[in-house]
């Protein structure tokens, strides 16, 4: 049985460790007294992701992700501590959601003999015009 991505997000906040840390940004003198950021922390490994979604959810994470696979998630967007927590959970489900969509498959284009032909032919005219430029001898 393969996951899904409620599953996967249920699982991650029951082993997501947060802490509070003092922010930058709005909040004037109260963001000096006040821990209202939140740092979200999460063992990937233990989510244990089918390979191709850990794959995209590594990419995704970027510079999130710790080298011990760690996604460390930071939210000082709002003034309350609930509201970033709230955000950073949000921003949570959002990374796993992404992470379970497959990525559309690209179709080949595919030219026919005459747009070949005509493609050639304006590559050879454009290197001709470019042969042309430099400098003139005077032979």
């Amino acid at each position: 049985m393969t996951p899904s991505a409620p599953d996967t997000l249920a699982r991650a906040l029951t082993l997501v460790s947060e802490s509070f840390i003092t922010a930058s940004g709005p909040g004037g003198q109260n963001v000096n007294k006040v821990a209202s950021a939140v740092q979200l922390r999460l063992d990937v490994y233990a989510l244990r992701l089918p390979v191709p979604v850990f794959a995209r959810f590594k990419q995704l994470a970027g510079s999130r992700m710790t080298a011990r696979g760690e996604l460390l998630l930071t939210a000082q967007r709002f003034r309350t501590q609930e509201a970033n927590r709230q955000d950073a959970r949000e921003r949570l489900g959002a990374l796993i959601e992404e992470a379970f969509n497959l990525p559309e498959k690209r179709a080949k284009t595919r030219l026919n003999r005459v747009n070949k032909g005509e493609r050639l032919e304006g590559k050879k005219k454009r290197g001709t015009i470019k042969a042309g430029r430099g400098k003139v001898r005077l032979d």
